[in-house]
């Protein structure tokens, strides 16, 4: 995924001469696409995560749309209070971009982890998560970030993730993206993220007769977009939602919460959510990424969601 941003970012940057990308001195081997072609618009603010986010929110005040990359946690927890005060408040076109979202640097431990970034980023009220599942999403999600200037978190995994779409797809807040057609028209899986990745893992390795529920991604969500969720969850009797972050304030809260939002002075929804995330073990423990997400629960073998 990491490659697919950076390549459309630069890719986007010949045709919009406001987009800079700031890093916290990490990216290299990544980011010189874009600093080789854009050195004027390229910045390494060096290890200094807040400073970074109030550089790149000083730099959106006078036109900019600003990228701010790291690994991560650090972009995120490490400098929260600026992305709330300084970009969020003030509604400012910062995009951060958190790589190795999840797990995926797990064996770096777990200072590495982002299994609490969702919970973090999506009480910020004028935040856009941008969760793509796939490469391809990662290119609609940035297309869309542009053309829709705002705070925004775009969460990334590391590298070496297979497309699940053979186009770009067309992507908007709140909306699910089908990634699989199943029969059984009462029960789904949705995800977000990497989630997808998972999904269609799971749904490749087991049986066919647990095969026929469809597959949705959601890649654009927020606190705005929980209300716009009544008329999709009203489609189905039973659905689980698979992502590679803690269950609390998650992913799946989100959902459990715009379906109580959605029964509050309406008929009440007939529409059960099982939440299905990471196990809080995880937290601080260290390793691969695919042995953490055994560990977390989300193994294809792992994941008891009949």
């Amino acid at each position: 995924m990491r490659n697919a941003f950076i390549d459309e970012l630069t890719a986007l940057a010949k045709v919009h001469p406001h987009i800079a990308l700031v890093v916290g001195d990490l990216g290299y081997s990544v980011v010189e696409p874009f600093a080789d072609l854009f050195p004027d618009r390229f910045i390494n603010a060096g290890v200094a995560e807040q400073n970074m986010t109030g550089l790149a929110a000083g730099m959106a005040s006078e036109g900019y749309h600003v990228f701010t990359y790291s690994i991560a946690n650090f972009p995120t927890f490490r400098c929260a209070e600026q992305i709330r005060n300084d970009v969020d408040y003030h509604r400012l076109p910062v995009t951060i971009v958190s790589v190795g979202g999840g797990l995926a640097y797990g064996s770096l431990g777990y200072s590495h982890h982002a299994i609490q970034d969702y919970a973090l980023m999506r009480t910020l009220p004028n935040m856009l998560i941008a969760a793509p599942g796939d490469p391809m999403e990662v290119r609609s999600c940035l297309r869309y970030l542009i053309d829709n200037p705002g705070p925004a978190y775009l969460r990334l995994s590391k590298a070496g993730e297979p497309n699940i779409h053979c186009a770009m797809p067309e992507v908007a807040p709140g909306r699910w993206l089908k990634l699989y057609e199943g029969r059984d028209h009462e029960q789904a899986l949705v995800c977000t993220g990497a989630g997808a990745q998972v999904a269609m893992r799971w749904h490749m390795n087991v049986g066919v007769g647990r095969q026929e529920r469809s597959i949705f991604s959601v890649p654009l969500w927020s606190m705005k977009t929980k209300r716009l969720q009544r008329d999709l969850l009203n489609k189905f009797k039973k659905i689980t939602t698979i992502e590679d972050h803690l269950v609390d304030g998650g992913f799946g809260s989100w959902m459990l919460e715009a379906s109580v939002l959605a029964s509050n002075g309406n008929e009440a929804l007939d529409c059960r959510i099982i939440p299905v995330a990471l196990d809080a073990s995880v937290c601080d423990t260290v390793g691969s990424h695919e042995l953490l997400n055994t560990v977390g629960g989300l193994s294809s073998a792992a994941l008891f969601i009949d």
